[in-house]
């Protein structure tokens, strides 16, 4: 379980770098995904200021965020950002470990795919491709499941490349018991 703490707003937040997003495009179908976030680390604290950053000038101020706090070791109810202060909050049972969902009063409800920080470039990009995907059905967890099973799936043919290449693979014949008497083995 995760902790909660209530930080003292402080007037300097800690300068981060921009957020990494995707959307689905403006007019798209609805789907159960509106994006995409990939953080630089599970610091809610210190990551949701850049988020938004963009998200306030794209959608509207962003006044509440939910998450499941399974990836987030620390969930502070409180974080300063620009000009106002977003309040956060976190069901463990009820939503998506993978998902965090963004609450805003002029224009509504996001909900976006969050890519663990540790994820590599490569993966962390068709993620972030699924997630944006118009009339996605898709769940987080289901294109993070996907994701780690193509990775294994990847990760098994190198594994077995690398064994006949290394001289792994059995011979034209098929027989090894062929190829150590005709080798003198036996």
């Amino acid at each position: 379980m995760a902790a909660t703490i209530d930080r003292t707003i402080i007037s300097e937040r800690v300068l981060s770098s921009p957020a990494r997003l995707c959307f689905t495009p403006a007019g798209s179908p609805p789907g159960l995904l509106d994006g995409a976030w990939w953080p630089r680390s599970r610091d809610l604290f210190r990551e949701l200021p850049a988020l938004t950053d963009v998200l306030d000038a794209r959608w509207g101020r962003i006044t509440h965020v939910t998450v499941n706090p399974t990836h987030w070791p620390v969930v502070p109810r409180k974080v300063p950002v620009s000009g106002h202060t977003v309040h956060v909050g976190w069901f463990a049972e009820e939503q998506d470990a993978n998902k965090l969902i963004l609450l805003s009063y002029t224009a509504g409800r996001w909900d976006l795919l969050v890519i663990p920080p540790e994820t590599d470039a490569a993966a962390a990009a068709r993620l972030m491709s699924a997630a944006a995907t118009p009339g996605g059905l898709c769940t987080a967890s289901a294109l993070m499941t996907s994701e780690d099973t193509a990775h294994d799936a990847q990760e098994a043919l190198w594994q077995e490349e690398e064994w006949e290449t290394d001289g792994g693979a059995a011979s034209a014949t098929g027989n090894p018991a062929e190829l150590l008497t005709s080798a003198g083995g036996m």
